[in-house]
């Protein structure tokens, strides 16, 4: 019973047909483990989970031109400010970034301090022009790979993570420039999207119980009018 012995088992687009295959020939075998279409519904591998392009499948290279591409090409952070998102934000920026770039993000972390530790290349000043008129993909681009002697923190921050490390960055900005970045006001750019009030939407059960539902509705302010905003398209620099 060669079967027995030796599986049939096979990996999709993976040709490795074996003498003992005993149920067709090698072409049929051929044919069986060749691509096929996706099956319907199938998500894309870079959306899984978050409904967000590149959550998984990030597609630009730990190269110089690479870098050039994602600060050009990343503009807008997926995801809108909420005042939950500037607290896991500081949160992670605090532990994650703060020793390096500071607590303002003026550069003057605890290993630049003279009490401190020795650092042979001075860390990124946020508060700078070149920072503030950054696009997102630089630091985007950044935390993916590091840069200089900062390491890579891809895997340390998930997806959603890094970009609420970054809109904790622009609040930092703002709140240098007397600016506003938070759920229901951005002063700092027209590009990153408050969220506005967000109202969770009740709903009955089957027992005619009210409670709130897992999908909330927001009333973002609309940012058709770009009046109030300091400079020219503040954040789509490279």
């Amino acid at each position: 019973m060669p079967d027995m012995a030796h599986s049939v088992a096979y990996e999709a687009n993976y040709y490795a047909y074996y003498y003992h295959n005993t149920w067709g020939t090698e072409d049929e075998y051929y044919k069986m483990a060749g691509p096929r279409q996706p099956v319907k519904g199938t998500i894309a591998r870079s959306a899984a989970g978050t409904g967000k392009d590149n959550a998984l499948n990030y597609p630009y290279a730990d190269t110089e031109e690479e870098r050039k591409r994602a600060i050009a090409q990343l503009i807008e952070n997926p995801y809108s400010i909420t005042d939950a998102g500037l607290v896991q934000g500081k949160e992670l920026y605090n532990v994650m970034c703060g020793i390096c770039h500071g607590e303002k993000g003026d550069g003057l972390g605890y290993l630049v301090r003279d009490d401190g530790g020795k650092y042979p290349a001075a860390p990124a000043n946020f508060l700078l022009e070149e920072h503030l008129s950054a696009s997102n993909g630089r630091y985007y681009h950044a935390i993916m790979y590091g840069k200089n002697v900062m390491g890579a923190y891809k895997d340390k921050l998930s997806f959603e993570e890094r970009w609420n490390v970054i809109h904790y960055i622009r609040s930092l900005q703002a709140k240098e420039l007397k600016l506003e970045y938070n759920q229901m006001s951005n002063t700092l750019n027209n590009v990153d999207r408050p969220a506005g009030e967000i109202v969770s939407v009740k709903i009955q059960d089957g027992n005619g119980d009210e409670r709130g539902h897992g999908s909330e509705e927001s009333h973002a302010h609309d940012h058709e009018s770009k009046e109030g905003y300091r400079g020219e398209d503040r954040g789509q620099g490279h």
